[in-house]
């Protein structure tokens, strides 16, 4: 398997080219948020966000079982992280039980939500169903917290164009607690490629797709971008 790159494609599709036990850890980060709509009905993301997820109908709720599937296919061990909204928390803990996975869920809370909570309460928390069995966990009593306290990841987007990018700290904590140096990083859902950055700055290799055009040249610009300041140092 060549790694250390993203290619331009459905990941389902891409997934199934890997050959199995390839990957040390999977990191996913659906765009589910981008299909919740405000009290009128429309995107909170604007039209550019509901284009985008109109062409991908298997994730309209979330990672589908045929995804998750192919998640397991690839890794040495069951080992992976699927950030989510708390409507898809049943069918993941559902997934990870009837595959004999162990759980773990973990989660962000952002310090600056959208202020948007008519009757209802503020979209400042994002889950991560942690899901493994024969994988370890690395790390340290710090870096094992079940918790983020950040702010949302306003530099990036606004440096990438990107409505939703993780914070690379985030990412790169989960990468080091479970992988080590030199492990491969499967992301199937790359976006603007933090996970490649966050695995780069962890001495991992990576490999992702993305099917939108537009983030893929954001994520490889980004990419390059962060090789050409490691070559300063």
């Amino acid at each position: 398997m060549i790694f250390d790159r993203i290619i331009n494609e459905d990941c389902l599709e891409g997934m199934r080219r890997i050959e199995s036990d390839a990957v040390s850890l999977v990191i996913a980060d659906p765009p589910y948020e981008l299909q919740q709509h405000n009290e009128k009905g429309g995107s909170a993301f604007g039209k550019k966000g509901r284009d985008y997820h109109q062409c991908i109908d298997h994730l309209q709720s979330g990672v589908s079982n045929e995804v998750l599937e192919e998640c397991l296919r690839v890794c040495k061990h069951p080992n992976m992280y699927v950030f989510c909204s708390k409507d898809q928390l049943p069918q993941l803990l559902t997934f990870a039980l009837s595959h004999g996975l162990k759980y773990d869920l973990l989660t962000w809370h952002k310090t600056n939500p959208v202020p948007t909570c008519n009757n209802k309460y503020l979209s400042d928390t994002e889950y991560i169903v942690f899901m493994r069995n024969g994988a370890n966990l690395y790390g340290t009593y710090e870096t094992k917290r079940k918790y983020f306290i950040t702010p949302t990841n306003t530099d990036d987007k606004k440096a990438w164009g990107h409505p939703t990018p993780k914070p690379v700290p985030i990412i790169q904590t989960l990468i080091e607690n479970s992988s080590q140096t030199g492990d491969i990083i499967l992301d199937p859902y790359m976006g603007s490629g933090t996970t490649a950055i966050a695995a780069i700055r962890s001495n991992r290799h990576y490999i992702g797709f993305e099917l939108n055009k537009d983030y893929f040249e954001i994520a490889k610009k980004r990419i390059e971008v962060e090789a050409a300041q490691l070559t300063l140092f």
